[in-house]
């Protein structure tokens, strides 16, 4: 099982350290964080990125922007037609949707670059709380490290690395 532990660099609230075992593979690298920083109990909103420990669910990738990224990860393309619900009150909060959507939601395929290559970590949706926080993913890092909403992402080449090695059984540790 691979283990990833991320933990604050103490420099700042939104920056942390990225831990990829086993050692023989291992990462190790700096990542941005919510900008509310480490939360134990998260809220909708709230810019935190949760702690906790929190299994590797799916990947997705701009097709029209990277080649399909080597991982044995189950992995997607991203098309203009995907979505991910924040809206608490929601059938489908915490989902991912099809657009159009009537409710508030998330584009997938953004404008910038951050989510080029999405991991989705199962915060939150295998059990689901309203309003406890939605759309936690590990995605790529602005250039400038800037804070997430609440998501851990890092620079492209560590994602890569990290794809190579991830699996169904490869699990976040997001601690303080």
């Amino acid at each position: 099982m691979n283990i990833v532990i991320i933990t604050p660099n103490w420099k700042s609230l939104s920056h942390g350290i990225f831990v990829m075992s086993p050692k023989s593979k291992g990462i190790t690298a700096l990542c941005a964080l919510g900008r509310g920083g480490m939360k134990s109990i998260k809220r909708e909103g709230d810019g935190g990125t949760p702690i906790g420990t929190f299994k590797v669910l799916e990947a997705y990738y701009r097709a029209d922007r990277i080649p399909r990224p080597k991982t044995n990860l189950p992995i997607h393309p991203i098309t203009e037609k995907m979505g991910w619900c924040d809206e608490a009150g929601d059938k489908n909060y915490n989902r991912k949707i099809g657009l159009p959507y009537k409710s508030s939601h998330e584009k997938l395929m953004r404008d910038d670059h951050l989510y080029d290559l999405m991991v989705v970590l199962d915060y939150n949706i295998s059990t689901r709380k309203r309003g406890a926080g939605s759309a936690i993913f590990f995605h790529l890092a602005h250039p400038d490290f800037r804070p997430t909403e609440g998501c851990v992402a890092v620079q492209k080449n560590v994602m890569l690395r990290f794809l190579e090695c991830a699996n169904l059984n490869t699990r976040f540790i997001i601690k303080r």
